[in-house]
């Protein structure tokens, strides 16, 4: 019983402090004006509205680009795609761009890619796909000819620096006349990246792509425009004005940086890395020679000779000469000869070492002896003789190499060298740049016979400021986020910063200003009576009122409490009688 009346007492309790709290609220807010009032209500509820806008700003997730520049068709695909994929999406002011959260951008590409989205401007051979039936053939033409410059359109599209590509195909018809035959042609539209350019190889690169996806294309015929109107066909270097292909000038560009990568290794233990800088040019020969040479050497010399076929040949003859008297007897057969002819010597059975000697008054020609009075005039001869030698020959076959260095031109800068314990430098001795020269030379493996040159100088180097690195602080795109950031909160903060000091704050001190002296409660049964309050004849109680004045003010105070509340003093006196039984 008695915890139930303890808690009924304090029950009590609170709901006078609560009636109370709440009378002083209402006669507090009853000492403002209608304005200020109207002004109070106005600035709470911007404050309200302010933390509510700015709690919901700052929990709105960053949109970001995912697609820009694309038709109609991609765009409503891409929209179908991301409600399927339940992914937030939005457009940008001129409804050129989809965006979505900037921490879903790289999955919702990767995503829409697997589905082949975005489709492109142009259609590619999918239009291939879907012929109608009793399609002319010209259309069919014409379709395969839309197919081929969108397939080559998003194959240059795949190149980095390129943003978006339009190619145009001027294919003639083709024809059985020679003299009316025409070569096709290309034209190609670039949009590169801002701040993106195409160096001489990617354009001779595009150019070759094209020319080998349509048959019969000259390189020539391919003509490269970028967003600017500028032509990007014409576009040449030195090196490939001077007839070199881009892995020529690849080549060249490799020997050059090895060359000056072992300069600068040889010198760096010695100047300091850092203190040297070196350029090299280098005069590369790409020309191909074949030669072929065969030689004969004179074969006159006796021990040398060598006979390879010897033939040996000779004959005699003899013609009769007209004889008798012109007429019938001159036309009768010749007498049969009187004188004998003397038998050839059989080979092997005479001597063989040397030749019969002539006998005078006899013919010996061919093997055949016989007296010269007896043979028919005029007398014939003839002797052949036919010998082959060996002849040396040599055949020779030469290909020079491709790529031969035939010059080399280097120049070195060195440093001065710094002073031990000082701040100034002083340059490198003779002997120092001498020593220099002769490194420099065997690391670029020098020849005088090749017209190799060289060019060693001391000189000291500018300081650069390694803090200054070229971008303003107001163009660091890092410091731009970072100011955009402090400006955000920073004007949320001025707002309600401005709102409760210059709006609330004096609202609440007005209202809470301290009441008149016979205007003050006791909160929660206990009687509290300031050390400093007047007396009854207007003098201040600095020394302390005397104790029969206190206690007079006390009772009157209670039974002032007593009256306008007889329950919850009731209840007070209940509960210490309650707490004093117990």
């Amino acid at each position: 019983m008695a915890a139930t009346g303890n808690n009924t007492t304090n029950n009590a309790i609170n709901a006078a402090g609560a009636d109370n709290l709440s009378e002083r609220v209402r006669e507090a807010f009853a000492r403002l004006s209608n304005q200020q009032k109207l002004m109070l209500m106005v600035a709470i509820a911007a404050v309200v509205a302010l933390l509510i806008a700015s709690s919901t700003w700052l929990k709105t997730a960053d949109y970001r680009v995912l697609f820009s520049n694309i038709s109609e068709r991609d765009g409503g695909a891409i929209i179908s795609s991301l409600e399927q994929l339940n992914v937030p999406y939005r457009f940008n002011e001129s409804g050129g761009a989809i965006l979505v959260p900037g921490d879903r951008v790289h999955e919702v590409r990767l995503r829409l890619a697997s589905q082949g989205l975005p489709k492109g401007g142009g259609v590619g051979f999918e239009l291939m796909e879907n012929q109608k039936f009793g399609i002319s053939q010209f259309a069919e033409q014409v379709n395969y000819q839309r197919g081929l410059e969108g397939e080559l359109s998003r194959t240059i599209q795949s190149i980095a620096a390129v943003q978006t590509a339009r190619v145009h195909l001027a294919i003639p018809k083709p024809t059985v006349f020679v003299r009316e035959e025409q070569k096709p042609s290309a034209s190609v539209l670039l949009y590169l990246y801002p701040g993106r350019s195409l160096d001489p190889s990617q354009v001779a690169g595009i150019q070759n792509l094209v020319a080998a996806s349509v048959p019969q294309l000259p390189v020539a015929n391919v003509t490269l425009l970028d967003q600017s109107g500028a032509m990007l066909s014409q576009l040449k270097s030195k090196l490939m004005d001077a007839g070199l292909d881009p892995s020529q000038i690849k080549y060249v560009q490799e020997i050059e940086a090895s060359v000056i990568k072992r300069i600068e290794d040889i010198l760096s233990p010695i100047v300091g890395p850092g203190n040297a800088r070196v350029q090299v040019a280098a005069d590369i020969d790409f020309s191909q020679n074949e030669q072929t040479a065969e030689t004969h050497r004179p074969n006159t010399t006796p021990p040398d000779v060598s006979i390879r076929s010897q033939q040996s040949s000779e004959t005699a003859s003899a013609t009769p000469s007209a004889q008798g008297v012109p007429g019938a007897l001159s036309n009768q057969p010749p007498v049969p000869a009187t004188a004998p002819l003397t038998q050839p010597a059989v080979p092997g059975t005479g001597p063989a070492a040397a030749p019969a000697a002539p006998v005078p008054g006899q013919l010996n020609a061919a093997g055949v002896q016989a007296a010269i009075n007896s043979v028919a005039q005029p007398i014939s001869t003839r002797k052949d003789s036919t010998i082959n030698y060996e002849v040396d020959k040599t055949i020779r076959h030469t290909k020079q190499s491709v790529g031969n260095i035939k010059r080399l031109s280097a120049a070195v800068v060195v440093n001065h060298r710094k002073e031990v314990g000082k701040a100034g430098t002083k340059p490198l001795s003779d002997i120092e740049i001498k020593q220099i020269n002769e490194l420099v030379k065997e690391a670029m493996g020098f020849t005088k016979e090749r017209g190799d040159t060289i060019s060693v100088a001391n000189a000291p180097f500018t300081v650069i400021d390694k803090n200054d690195s070229g971008i303003p602080l107001w163009k660091d795109p890092e410091i731009l986020s970072i100011l955009k950031e402090l400006v955000k909160y920073g004007a949320i903060a001025g707002i309600l910063a401005y709102l409760l000091l210059s709006v609330v704050r004096p609202l609440v001190k007005t209202m809470l200003e301290a009441p008149p002296a016979h205007a003050k409660n006791v909160l929660g049964g206990n009687l509290d009576i300031a050390a400093g309050d007047e007396d009854e004849n207007g003098e201040s109680g600095a020394q302390g009122p005397s104790a029969t004045a206190t206690m007079d003010k006390m009772l009157e105070q209670a039974r002032t409490i007593a009256q306008n509340d007889p329950k919850a003093v009731a209840n007070i006196i209940k509960d210490w009688t309650g707490a004093n039984a117990g």
